[in-house]
């Protein structure tokens, strides 16, 4: 039997063996296709031992594959498995989707849908295309700053304060431009206003360069549980801000109808 001391060790070498293991597939993703060893241990922090070995596991696990022509590596095709079931498990209706699409055709502009998945606000769906791509890096699983993107403002005035604080302790305040809100007590003000006014504005606070509204889906209770948002260059923002919020307004109400359709 293994004492305590063995249990902690061996339990301590295997969690930092996963986590070296994801930190050399993270960097194999941002590295991009044909990205060598040498390049992976030094974005890593490993040693190139440790990097070829778990570049090989991952590899012969199909997270990561063997470029031969480029003589490095690039993200393997389990990795697609795994972004279906994600998908499937945010669970986006066809009537859903096909709002977004409508918004993205009226607006000439890229649609995003947010739901709750327990605690997080994740972008659920996204309709774009190569005239007016998606604000990189939105995508679905996205669930980061949402102190600093309008869907996620949306969601974030709909929780009870409390929750809402605890929320963003974890998640911080990072100043991501130069207009990212970093004082609490300033985006509680901003929150606030984004309650009542039932729509939320984004200019340049998440990415320089482009500006983003979003308006709130209800559930059949009444609660807040997504929202519908596109984003423009921030160029053009003064000249369609008022034509984008009326219709992500339009687009959550049509969401929010869906919803309570599903549950009939």
């Amino acid at each position: 039997m293994h004492s305590n001391e063995t249990y902690a060790a061996e339990t301590g070498d295997l969690l930092g063996s996963v986590r070296r293991a994801l930190t050399v597939l993270e960097a194999v993703a941002a590295g991009g296709d044909g990205i060598t060893a040498k390049a992976v241990a030094r974005r890593a922090g490993l040693t190139l031992p440790t990097t070829y070995r778990l570049l090989n596991t991952l590899v012969h696990d199909g997270y990561l594959v063997r470029l031969n022509h480029s003589r490095g590596y690039g993200l393997g095709y389990k990795l697609t498995d795994l972004h279906r079931r994600l998908c499937q498990q945010l669970d986006v209706s066809p009537g859903v989707s096909g709002v977004l699409h409508q918004i993205h055709q009226d607006c000439d502009a890229p649609a995003y849908y947010t739901v709750f998945r327990d605690e997080e606000i994740v972008v659920a769906e996204v309709v774009d295309s190569p005239a007016a791509p998606r604000a990189e890096p939105l995508d679905v699983g996205f669930h980061q700053a949402p102190h600093a993107t309008a869907f996620g403002k949306v969601m974030l005035s709909s929780l009870p304060a409390p929750r809402r604080r605890d929320y963003l302790r974890e998640q911080g305040l990072g100043q991501l431009t130069a207009c990212t809100i970093t004082t609490p007590e300033t985006l509680e003000g901003h929150l606030e206003r984004v309650h009542s006014s039932g729509v939320a504005v984004e200019v340049g606070e998440f990415l320089p360069g482009v500006s983003c509204v979003a308006a709130p889906v209800f559930d059949p209770g009444g609660k807040v549980a997504g929202a519908v948002a596109a984003s423009v260059p921030a160029a053009q923002f003064s000249l369609r801000q008022r034509g984008l919020e009326d219709a992500v307004r339009v687009a959550a109400s049509r969401v929010s109808r869906l919803l309570a359709d599903d549950e009939i």
